[in-house]
């Protein structure tokens, strides 16, 4: 294997280099380590390096800092000291192709996806809801995805329930019966999602996923970077975009199969908040996601402080691991380390427990995967550094690369066209009008008879001419119904 299909993580104590195959990059991968001991860092560098090798990668940036990796680093002292003792002279410093995101505009291109495509069961996570409210949500959903209405921002949805509410005498007996205390539950977590953030992240134009695929004019892999500095404070909506997203990815990428290089590679930092509280159904399907994104030729890596902070089922399909250091001032603490040292290949020359205590910034235990798919033994490491910059750029900086953004102005301007909201209402203007016409036909009619005029004609009765209606309004359907995947995003759907 060529050193050009490898991704460098660092050296260690025997002057050996340690590196990641690139072609098993889609069988996903873990770091982990306490606070301020390097994960940020370990990311910056896995990012670049995969860039370099012509791979787009998508990374969250939790804290803001990982905007220099569009920069070149700059010489310093302790670098080069590392460098010689890694017996690294090949180091130029250079900056990556970057494009950045922002669910809220601010400080990237808008990041917005609809109602429709996100599916309701992230949906139902997001608003956690109960097992009765998200039953009413998928009812929703089904009437919605059978009748071809697009639910496209909250105010479709809104409208949806509201529909759903005044027929659900005449929806029962398709769907089941449904409740109109449930519905008043979702329509107030509605409101609080749409407070929170959800008015920017749901509507159109919607992220087409080849945007964050693309490579440079000298075939280095685009990084994509989601500004999560203040998503981070609605964590329901962070890890949900990001779930969404791997199931755009899971039902949008043909088939690859094993290559050379993997199509994506994903990082998902501060994964625990993807696992916390989330119920055992959504966890098994993001289980099944994990396992069938691989052969679509995406790499994701969680970033997190433990590896129990993610589920079993998970955790045993990632093959790379990067452990950082981990303090054991509490029987808790002393817990994870264990459980920690307990996922790795074990070494006989190292003390894998003891060492993750020991680990300085910067340094870290590494297995990762042999050509053959198989975990190697856990070595220490010595983290190479990254070439990029170390820190945020400045906003004047990150303005001028904005500027030249490839994607400027695709996104910019938010679209409003006709979906469920208007149809719905429409189809409400409608059925009154009627009702108004048959109200006035049945007083003519009246009138009529008490002259003695009455033409004979047998005529619908206003309760028929309604009844009518209301079967034309429940039971109008536009085009076939939406088919959904795992994780509820629409299969099949065109752009």
């Amino acid at each position: 294997m060529t050193e050009q299909q490898q991704v460098l993580i660092g050296g260690n104590p025997t002057g050996s280099k340690v590196f990641l195959d690139a072609a098993m990059a889609n069988r996903h991968g873990l770091v982990t380590g306490a606070t301020g001991t390097g994960k940020t860092v370990t990311l910056q560098l896995l990012a670049e390096s995969f860039s370099r090798l012509g791979v787009p990668v998508f990374s969250a940036d939790v804290k803001g800092d990982l905007s220099g990796i569009a920069q070149a680093g700059k010489a310093h002292e302790k670098i080069s000291a590392r460098l010689q003792h890694m017996g690294i002279s090949d180091h130029p410093f250079a900056g990556c192709p970057v494009l950045f995101w922002d669910i809220y505009a601010k400080t990237g291109h808008p990041v917005r996806t609809t109602i429709s495509e996100m599916g309701p069961v992230l949906l139902a996570n997001l608003l956690d809801l109960n097992d009765t409210q998200s039953g009413i949500l998928h009812v929703a959903f089904s009437v919605a995805d059978d009748q071809g209405l697009l639910l496209l921002d909250l105010k479709d949805l809104s409208a949806m329930l509201n529909w759903i509410a005044d027929k659900r005498k005449e929806l029962a007996r398709g769907y089941g019966n449904i409740s109109s205390q449930s519905i008043s539950t979702i329509q107030r977590k509605l409101m609080v999602l749409n407070e929170s953030g959800g008015e920017f992240f749901f509507g159109e134009p919607g992220l087409n996923i080849e945007d964050l695929m693309h490579t440079d004019f000298s075939g280095q892999g685009v990084i994509s970077l989601l500004d999560a500095s203040s998503l981070y404070s609605n964590p329901k909506i962070y890890s949900t975009f990001l779930l969404w997203l791997l199931s755009e990815l899971m039902e949008d990428l043909p088939e690859r199969g094993d290559a050379p290089l993997p199509k994506l590679v994903f990082f998902f930092d501060e994964a625990h908040l993807l696992f916390n509280n989330a119920p055992k159904a959504l966890t098994d399907r993001i289980t099944q996601v994990v396992r069938l994104i691989r052969s679509k030729g995406v790499g994701i890596f969680f970033v997190s402080q433990y590896p129990n902070d993610i589920p079993d089922e998970v955790l045993g399909q990632l093959g790379c691991r990067i452990q950082h250091a981990l303090r054991a001032f509490t029987p808790k603490d002393q817990k994870a380390v264990k459980v920690a040292a307990q996922t790795f290949r074990q070494n006989p020359d190292i003390d894998t427990e003891k060492a993750i205590t020991e680990l300085g910034v910067g340094e870290a235990l590494v297995s990762t995967l042999d050509p053959k798919g198989r975990p190697t033994m856990v070595d220490w490491c010595l983290l190479a550094p990254p070439r990029s910059q170390i820190g945020p750029l400045t906003l004047e900086e990150k303005n001028q690369l904005m500027g030249r953004s490839p994607l400027k102005g695709r996104y910019d301007t938010p679209l409003d066209r006709e979906s469920a909201y208007e149809l719905l209402a429409e189809r409400e203007e409608t059925l009154q009008r009627k009702r108004q016409e048959a109200a006035a036909e049945l007083e003519r009619e009246k009138a009529a008879a008490k002259a003695g005029k009455s033409s004979g004609s047998q005529r619908q009765s206003v309760g028929e001419a309604m009844i009518k209606s209301v079967v034309r309004t429940i039971g109008s359907q536009i085009g076939r119904s939406i088919v959904r995947g795992i994780l509820g995003s629409i299969i099949g759907k065109r752009r």
